[in-house]
Formats: C-alpha cells, structure tokens, sequence
C-alpha cells in the first residue's frame, strides 16, 4: 500500500479497487482533481480545511458512483444523496476502495470553551496507518504509522508527543502543518522527533511525494 501526502491533512492510498482518498479541503489546491480521481473519500470532521464541501457536491453530482464517509456533519451539510453519502462513527468497519479501515473518535479537540466542539473521527486504513483527523486521542487498535497533526488552533506540542508515546507507532509522518513555517516545521521535527520527546524521526513528506506504508 502506498501512502500519497497533499497539502495540509490531505492524504490518499491506493488500494485494489483504486484511490482512497481522506480530508480533501480548501487548504489543499488540488482537491477538486484528487476527488475526481477518487474511488471513495473518507472525511474527518466538517471544518473547511478538511472538507470542501463545494467540490465534493460538484463530484458527486457527476459521479453517481462516489461515495463518501463521515460523521453526521458531513450527511447535514451534503445530503444523503441516495446513500452516496454515509455517516460513520467510532466502532465502524468498512471496506472502501479495497482497503479495509476503521472509524475511531467521536469528538474534535477543543479549541477554546467558546467554540462549539463538532464530530470528528479518526481513521486506521489497511490495519497500519492512523488519520487522527483534529484530534489527539489515540486508537484502540495497534498502529503502524502515525499522521500527526503538528499545526492549528487546538495542538499544543506537548500534547502531541503525549499522543504519540500513546499510540506507539514503528513511524511518524506529519500532516496538518500549514500553519507552520519551514523553520517551524523543522522545530517540531527536533521537538518531536528522534532525539526530542517521542524518540522517534518526524517525517516531512512534502506535498505530491509517497511513500510504502
């Protein structure tokens, strides 16, 4: 299984029965292509930088055939689109473009007391690799290779090396960092990484660069 890595929190897979594609948002400029190319989508949670919802409709009234997966937020804003569209929750099993994955999760991290908390789950695709979406909570299930959110109003450092000691991945791979300077991503790389916190490297894909997982 290859992992490819977007902007942001955007990733895909490619599985047997073609591309799995999770988060595609507005911070991702490609979006619209990867969804295209798309044989299902998997969702996190409703905020923009992870669901562009406007090509997603765009797509799906093109694609009868595409299917996309999240939590209720996604249904609201989407429509059910005579099942087109699922709502999943943590405990489900699915089998998407050849790729086994299970939801993990229920709720975003907070952000501030004022700002309401929405749905948001996590998803380990191919039994190896964890999508944590916006939050720091770990899988009950082994995890391979980690995708770590190191940018955004809700992470803090400290928090995410919590997490990964937590879920103790063989591998570490960042996602979620456009907030950050190149000198910021590399200072959590040195914080976060093998001779930090987590004793583990914090991998830097750039944009479009895969990688076996």
């Amino acid at each position: 299984m290859h992992l490819t890595k977007y902007a942001h929190a955007c990733v895909t897979f490619t599985g047997s029965e073609g591309t799995l594609l999770i988060d595609p948002g507005t911070f991702t400029p490609n979006a619209a292509e990867l969804i295209a190319g798309a044989a299902a989508v998997l969702v996190t949670h409703e905020h923009f930088d992870h669901f562009d919802d406007a090509a997603l409709t765009v797509a799906l009234d093109k694609r009868p055939e595409l299917r996309v997966y999240g939590p209720a937020g996604i249904q609201a804003k989407l429509g059910e689109r005579g099942g087109q569209v699922v709502t999943v929750r943590g405990g489900d099993q699915l089998t998407v473009a050849g790729l086994d994955v299970t939801v993990h999760g229920e709720r975003h991290a907070l952000i501030h007391p004022d700002i309401p908390l929405v749905d948001n789950v996590g998803y380990l695709v191919g039994g190896k690799v964890f999508h944590p979406g916006d939050s720091y909570r770990a899988p009950e299930a082994p995890v391979e290779t980690l995708l770590l959110p190191t940018s955004g109003p809700w992470t803090k450092f400290g928090e995410a090396a919590d997490f990964v000691r937590a879920v103790r991945p063989a591998r570490v791979i960042q996602v979620h960092e456009l907030m950050l300077s190149e000198l910021g991503q590399n200072s959590a790389r040195m914080l976060l990484g093998e001779k930090g916190l987590t004793g583990l490297p914090l991998e830097i894909l750039p944009a479009g660069e895969s990688t076996a997982v």
